[in-house]
């Protein structure tokens, strides 16, 4: 649902967040002509090696979890760890440095839902050194 807002601007409240999509977008930023290639993993990875194999093809990543999903967030660190140690690897060409890497708290507006609290994502940034936000 991020990525289709990002996109078409608009919130799109029918999604099926079991789907995996790369969505395709140019988009103008700081006066310069970007193209997005966005793969939407949809969170369904069985297996480390389909993990694995989408991390070395992203440049920069987006970590989502649900404050309604303990268990989403409990996935961020991992996720985390697992792109910092596959883009430091020799074997990744040109991988100089990191890949930017935010953590994005979702659903922000569903406050009786919530289970994960504001300050536990803002901790888990401070520990990993990694921005983070809250959206709904």
């Amino acid at each position: 649902a991020l990525t289709v807002r990002f996109i078409t601007r608009r919130f799109i409240g029918d999604y099926d967040p079991t789907l995996e999509m790369i969505y395709r977008h140019v988009a103008v930023i700081d006066g310069e002509m970007v193209h997005f290639e966005i793969l939407d993993t949809a969170g369904q990875e069985e297996d480390s090696l389909q993990i694995e194999e989408k991390i070395k093809w992203g440049d920069g990543f987006a970590v989502v979890y649900s404050v309604t999903d303990r268990c989403s967030f409990d996935e961020v660190m991992r996720l985390c760890f697992l792109i910092n140690h596959l883009h430091a690897s020799p074997k990744r060409s040109g991988a100089a440095e990191q890949p930017p890497v935010v953590i994005v708290g979702n659903k922000k507006d569903l406050q009786f839902d919530r289970m994960v609290s504001t300050q536990d994502g803002e901790n888990l940034s401070k520990a990993l050194k990694i921005p983070f936000y809250e959206i709904s």
